[in-house]
């Protein structure tokens, strides 16, 4: 006791009331309940300011983890800078509409990603693509899985306009399903088809229901290079059909 009242300067009564209010006000207590209310009108110079640090520093720059801004960041950042509250998130919004920024969420970068090799393949495969949109017998369809599972969500952020920040994602050994997706390019019309896993078998199965839908016409199938595409149980199948085209992402 006598330790704290050196550190301090409180009295033994002072003490014993801050440990009292700590125990029912939490970390909020030691704060100085003189300070009054935070003031709810920024002068010009304090907005000119404001908008000049969200143009040109981030979060991360001010003492906050992240590195973009939200309304809650800039918010909480404003309140402990100027001592200022705002009164709703339209303040916010008209800071950020002032700093030329715009709302949206980050697109996700995935590892092989790569802007060259997308043009090289634009290219590439534009001439093929129109050849066969002249011929009206051929279905062009272009397919891709997902696998639903959970995950964290992401949270939209306010960016300079024009930018668009990505963010690195992962999977991991959780439960989840497959979607094989069609879209027929010609008409807009759309197959889906569930499936608990992805592998070479799953793609041949997949293929025989296609060939199925369009049981007599050729088929040009836009699709990555997944690994079970690849496999040799879908190759059989696809020589053995003999009228499939395919055009890899």
């Amino acid at each position: 006791m006598q330790d704290i009242g050196v550190l301090t300067d409180l009295s033994r009564s002072q003490i014993f009331n801050l440990r009292k209010r700590f125990l029912a006000e939490g970390v909020a207590a030691p704060k100085d309940k003189r300070e009054g209310k935070p003031k709810e009108i920024l002068t010009k110079k304090e907005r000119e300011a404001i908008i000049e640090t969200v143009k040109t520093k981030t979060p991360k720059d001010v003492g906050y983890a992240g590195d973009h801004w939200t309304t809650g960041i800039l918010g909480y950042w404003i309140a402990e800078k100027y001592k200022a509250a705002c009164k709703s998130k339209t303040s916010l919004y008209l800071v950020f509409k002032q700093a030329n920024f715009t709302y949206h969420k980050p697109g996700r970068a995935y590892h092989e990603h790569n802007e060259r090799e997308i043009e090289a393949w634009k290219k590439e495969t534009k001439p093929k693509m129109n050849a066969l949109w002249d011929k009206k017998n051929v279905v062009i369809l272009a397919e891709d899985e997902m696998i639903l599972t959970t995950q964290t969500a992401i949270q939209k952020v306010w960016l300079p306009q024009g930018e668009y920040p990505k963010i690195g994602c992962s999977t991991g050994g959780r439960k989840r399903r497959s979607v094989y997706g069609f879209l027929n390019v010609r008409t807009g019309d759309e197959r889906s088809f569930k499936t608990e896993k992805q592998n070479r078998y799953v793609a041949k199965e997949i293929l025989e229901q296609i060939r199925t839908i369009y049981s007599k016409q050729k088929i040009a199938l836009l699709r990555d290079n997944a690994g079970w595409h690849k496999g040799s149980v879908a190759q059989e199948f696809l020589q053995q059909d003999g009228n499939f085209e395919i055009i890899h992402f």
